[in-house]
Order: C-alpha cells, then sequence, then structure tokens
C-alpha cells in the first residue's frame, strides 16, 4: 500500500513548472530590473559617462551572452539527448526570462540617447543607418522569436504532461538565434568602432 501511494506524489512531481521555477523567475527579474534603473539613474543626473558606462556594460554583456550560447552552450546541447535538453531548458528559460530583455532594450536605448548627446544621430550618415537596420534586426529576432519561444517553453512545461519534443525543439531555436545576434551583435561593434574613430 505505501509503494503504491508513493508513485502518483512522484508523477505529479515530475510534470507541470519544477518548483525551483518561481526562484529562479525572481532571480532573473532581480537582475533584470538593475539595467533599466542605471540607465534612468544616468540619464536624470545627465551623465555622459555614465550613460556611456551603460550602454558598453549592458552591450557587452548581452553580446558576451549570445557568443557563450552560441559557440558553447550550443554544442553542449547538441551532444545531449531530448531528456537532458529539456531539463537544461527547465532552467535555463526562467534565468534568462527577465535578463537578456532588460539587457538589450537597455543597450539599444543607452546607445540611441548616447549618439544623440554625441551629435552622431545623422540619419542621413550610412553608418547610423546600417546601424539602425542591424537594431531593427535584433529587435526583431528578440522580441518577436526569442521571447516567444521563451512563453512558449513555459506553457508547455506547465501542461500535465509537457512534450519533451517541442520544449527541445524551442530550445535548439532559441539557441540558434543567440548565435545569429551574435554575428549581428559583432557586425554593429563594427559600425560603433568606425563611428568612434571618424
Amino acid at each position: 500500500m505505501a509503494v503504491a501511494r508513493a508513485a502518483p506524489s512522484v508523477q505529479t512531481a515530475s510534470t507541470g513548472l519544477p518548483p525551483y521555477t518561481k526562484s529562479l523567475l525572481k532571480w532573473s527579474f532581480a537582475i533584470g530590473v538593475i539595467p533599466p534603473v542605471a540607465l534612468v539613474a544616468a540619464l536624470a543626473l545627465k551623465s555622459l559617462y555614465m550613460l556611456d558606462y551603460v550602454h558598453v556594460l549592458t552591450g557587452g554583456a548581452w553580446t558576451g551572452f549570445d557568443l557563450y550560447t552560441g559557440l558553447i552552450l550550443s554544442r553542449i546541447l547538441r551532444s545531449l539527448e531530448v531528456p537532458a535538453r529539456v531539463e537544461v531548458a527547465k532552467r535555463l528559460t526562467p534565468t534568462t526570462f527577465f535578463i537578456l530583455p532588460s539587457l538589450s532594450a537597455v543597450a539599444i536605448t543607452a546607445g540611441i540617447y548616447l549618439a544623440q548627446k554625441l551629435g552622431e544621430f545623422n540619419l542621413n550618415d550610412p553608418w547610423i543607418l546600417a546601424a539602425g537596420a542591424i537594431v531593427i534586426i535584433l529587435v526583431a529576432q528578440g522580441f518577436g522569436i526569442f521571447l516567444p519561444n521563451g512563453v512558449r517553453i513555459f506553457l508547455e512545461l506547465a501542461k500535465a504532461k509537457p512534450d519533451p519534443a517541442l520544449i527541445s525543439k524551442l530550445t535548439m531555436r532559441n539557441v540558434r538565434l543567440a548565435a545569429s545576434q551574435a554575428v549581428f551583435q559583432i557586425l554593429i561593434i563594427l559600425v560603433m568602432a568606425h563611428l568612434a574613430v571618424y
């Protein structure tokens, strides 16, 4: 009888959102709040130095994450079986859910304010137009694909019987997207380097 009672409780624990998801989401939200607060502080203080610092730090962190994900984590995930990929997704998705949109949004916003304050925001400049085109692509990828995929992973995990193949597919799609974003971020850094020198 004791064995028969234990089996359902084990099954219940293995379905739906894992118990650690909430704490990982809270942590992601707490860290994700920092960049917008820093940006607001830089704008309120009218500090060009702080604005530049926020832009470089958030942009560097965003690029670094995408490079790591695209070059290293993607290789690790490809070598794993589907159940193992799902276990990674259960932890990776809530951990990055708020942090990545926060970093990307603040890096872009701070960059626009910085270009305006430095007098570089000239829409007739082909380099500025190139930067704008790259930013549009990054925003479309991040908020049009990456974030919705994260929500879809959460919704699938919350089901009584999640589909491991779908979770694995969405996770790998986000990983490949991160690699694509890293390429565009390297290109925009090239543009910014040109604007800084010329």
